[in-house]
């Protein structure tokens, strides 16, 4: 049902990107918001994963430079039937991790010093498998569509105040859908809208992540031991790579943000009360006892 979900968001998001190029540019403007979106998603296919691991200045380690991470990962990888990706440690206090690449063939996991050095070994094997789900699913790639096509509404949304304050061609006749009220309305709507479409795709993602990754580390509970522990430890370090870049909030296991919304329709993650409850469900189904075991 995960599955199903993320891609009748993705049908909704994109049907609401066609619709606000047609309602600014009529027919013309929404051939030409198809092609500006297949233009962006194209771009972010091939260039994703190299802006945001620059982004955050991650630095590729090999088993020599990290080598319990390293060790972990590949284990974790060959759990999971997938290729080795990329490892990359990041220099940063606080507490995180995310996946990235368009594919499991190009993917690559970073995580924080902070959460290397606050998280145990198993713990640190709940996260990883999180992030390898994440790559398994291919759901860096989804996520960066996402993205892209939200982004791009909030562009055309701008235009629509520009077209909807002109009311006529030089014939007389109306170039566009569009008056001043409907492009104020389009303006400040479609943005909001697309967000919404957008949170609510990263939150299922979230979960699927969290019951394949507990899948692929065998121990449900390590994973949701880590993310009471990364939760508390994200609300209280500062992250300022991605405060100044809030767009990839939606990446990391945890939210990094400390500027956070109320949990509901304008969250990329989901409550992290929710995401333990189920790993804990999942754990007594696999007939694993105790709190953290």
């Amino acid at each position: 049902m995960g599955y199903v979900r993320t891609a009748l968001l993705l049908a909704a998001l994109t049907g609401l990107f066609l619709a606000v190029g047609w309602l600014v540019g009529g027919q013309n403007g929404l051939v030409i918001a198809f092609l500006v979106a297949l233009a962006m998603n194209a771009f972010a296919y091939w260039n994703s994963d190299r802006m945001v691991l620059s982004m955050y200045g991650a630095r590729e380690v090999d088993a020599a430079a990290a080598p319990r991470l390293h060790a972990i990962v590949a284990r974790l990888a060959d759990n999971a039937g997938l290729p080795m990706p990329k490892v990359y440690v990041i220099e940063n206090a606080q507490p995180n991790a995310f996946a990235t690449g368009r594919d499991p063939g190009h993917a690559a996991v970073a995580a924080t010093t902070g959460l290397l050095n606050l998280l145990s070994e198993e713990e640190v094997a709940g996260v990883m498998a999180h992030e390898l789900a994440h790559v398994k699913n291919r759901d860096t790639l989804v996520m960066t569509v996402t993205a892209t096509i939200a982004g791009a509404i909030g562009m055309l949304a701008n235009f629509a105040l520009f077209f909807g304050a002109s009311s006529s061609s030089n014939d007389g006749e109306r170039s566009h859908p569009l008056g001043p009220v409907a492009g104020l309305l389009v303006a400040l709507l479609a943005p909001l809208a697309a967000a919404m479409v957008q949170f609510a795709i990263s939150r299922s993602r979230e979960y699927e992540a969290d019951r394949i990754g507990a899948e692929i580390c065998g121990r449900p509970l390590w994973l949701a031991s880590a993310l009471a522990r990364l939760h508390r430890g994200a609300e209280r370090v500062e992250n300022r790579a991605a405060e100044a870049n809030p767009a990839t909030a939606h990446l990391f296991i945890v939210n990094p943000l400390h500027g956070r919304a109320m949990d509901g329709l304008f969250t990329t993650h989901p409550r992290m009360e929710n995401r333990i409850e189920r790993l804990r469900r999942m754990a007594i189904a696999m007939g694993q006892a105790g709190p953290w075991s």
